[in-house]
């Protein structure tokens, strides 16, 4: 009889975990709700008239696809210009970090004097203060040695407020790193840039990822430094160009909404190429041990 209880009542004690999941499920889908529904808008006010985005209801879909908006953003904001120059400043910010913060956490990882350590404890303060509050300075010492309105100077920027954020992450990541490989391959005959790029860089790829979209999702939409640095019309940013469609006489909703959906593409795509090693990345260390 004991037996048969066991069986009767073994079913029932499932109900509180499915109902913690489901609850779970429900949750999440509305956050994710949440979350998508302002891209949705955007994309569905690219699409509108000006008539019928000041009379319809703002929920309301537009009567056809209006791609005159796009043709609009196209021309306004001289996107051939301001993208190019948008993928410059990103792309060479990017991999001159991923290289610079790469060696450097590799250095800081496997070296244990004194001053590697302060080294990390230097970058690891620079996170804590945000370059917002270091625009003045920042800007001053631009104009002195002649880098502002020019593409080395912004560049040279991002990478001097990602550098810290970059080191921090990849020198957590480097622990994981076997130290027996670069043992072994020292014992062949490798040399330290051969160990690097041949061996710690490939396993690096998870962390890599993490830091390549993080600091390539701040640089594509930054707007603060990029209109701090830049005033010359053939320099400036798309994020620069689309505030312009934002004025205080008139503001032409539409067009920008046109824009933002443009400049959102590119950096979506990298951010679903690099999904799988950004997962990777940002759970590595979760279930050590």
């Amino acid at each position: 009889m004991i037996v048969e209880n066991k069986k009767l009542y073994a079913p029932r004690r499932r109900w509180p975990r499915m109902n913690a999941t489901a609850g779970i499920q429900i949750v999440m889908t509305l956050m994710a709700l949440l979350f998508i529904a302002p891209l949705l808008m955007i994309i569905n006010y690219s699409f509108k008239t000006k008539k019928e985005l000041y009379l319809n209801s703002p929920l309301s879909l537009p009567n056809s696809l209006n791609f005159q908006n796009y043709i609009n953003a196209y021309k306004k904001l001289d996107l051939t210009t301001t993208f190019t120059n948008t993928f410059f400043y990103t792309a060479v910010s990017v991999v001159i970090l991923a290289l610079l913060c790469g060696t450097t956490a590799w250095a800081i990882a496997r070296c244990k004097k004194k001053f590697f350590k302060f080294c990390y404890i230097y970058f690891v303060v620079g996170i804590l203060i945000p370059y917002q509050a270091l625009f003045l300075p920042i800007y001053t010492i631009g104009y002195k040695m002649h880098l502002t309105n020019t593409r080395f100077g912004i560049i040279f920027m991002y990478i001097a407020t990602g550098v810290s954020f970059g080191v921090f992450l990849l020198t957590s990541f480097m622990s994981t790193v076997p130290l027996e490989l670069e043992e072994a391959a020292r014992i062949d005959g490798c040399s330290v840039f051969r160990t690097y790029f041949l061996i710690v860089l490939p396993l690096l790829k998870p962390a890599m990822a993490t830091l390549i979209i993080m600091q390539a999702f701040q640089i594509w939409n930054d707007y603060l430094l990029a209109s701090l640095y830049v005033s010359k019309k053939e320099l400036k940013t798309l994020t620069v160009a689309i505030q312009s469609l934002f004025s205080a006489q008139s503001s032409d909703y539409t067009t920008a909404m046109a824009a933002i959906v443009i400049s959102v593409l590119p950096i979506a795509i990298l951010f679903l190429s690099l999904q799988k090693y950004f997962i990777k990345g940002m759970t590595v260390g979760a279930v050590k041990g």
